[in-house]
């Protein structure tokens, strides 16, 4: 379905350009609504999702909270308190830095790795679904146009 139809814009974009933001905040947020379905179904947000994958990107190692925010799809102000709900939930500890005592890592579970091995297969079937309207030369296409977007 166009934009201007799934929107119910009468009128015509004001540029290309406006109808290709416009697209991509719409299509953004689909995809947002898909995987936010989906964490839920297993007890989590998609923000706390996308911290349990930074996390097992360096496991065994940690991230300092500065830096898994810095890493974050969402940017989010709030990371301390849902490193604080992961932690409740036994999927993330945190500990101290010997470097800098002010400093805590955050390291992921094996309760953490566990849940991530339930999530991810859910996932990884939404997305194919999300995407099977593209060719595999479109996804890449589209992957490289988003990336130009982005400084």
């Amino acid at each position: 379905m166009p934009i201007r139809e799934r929107i119910q814009q009468r009128r015509a974009f004001r540029s290309v350009g406006h109808e290709a933001v416009i697209s991509l905040a719409v299509a953004a947020d689909h995809l947002d609504q898909v995987t936010e379905a989906v964490c839920q179904r297993h007890g989590l947000t998609a923000d706390q999702y996308n911290v349990l994958r930074i996390l097992r990107g360096v496991h065994p190692e940690g991230h300092p909270r500065c830096e898994i925010a810095r890493r974050m799809i969402h940017h989010s102000p709030d990371v301390t308190r849902m490193l604080d709900r992961l932690v409740r939930l036994g999927a993330v500890s945190r500990a101290r830095n010997p470097e800098d005592r002010r400093e805590s890592i955050a390291t992921i579970t094996r309760a953490g790795l566990a849940l991530l091995e339930r999530v991810d297969p859910d996932l990884q079937r939404a997305q194919a679904e999300l995407t099977s309207p593209l060719s595999e030369a479109e996804l890449r296409r589209l992957a490289r146009l988003c990336d130009a977007l982005v400084p």
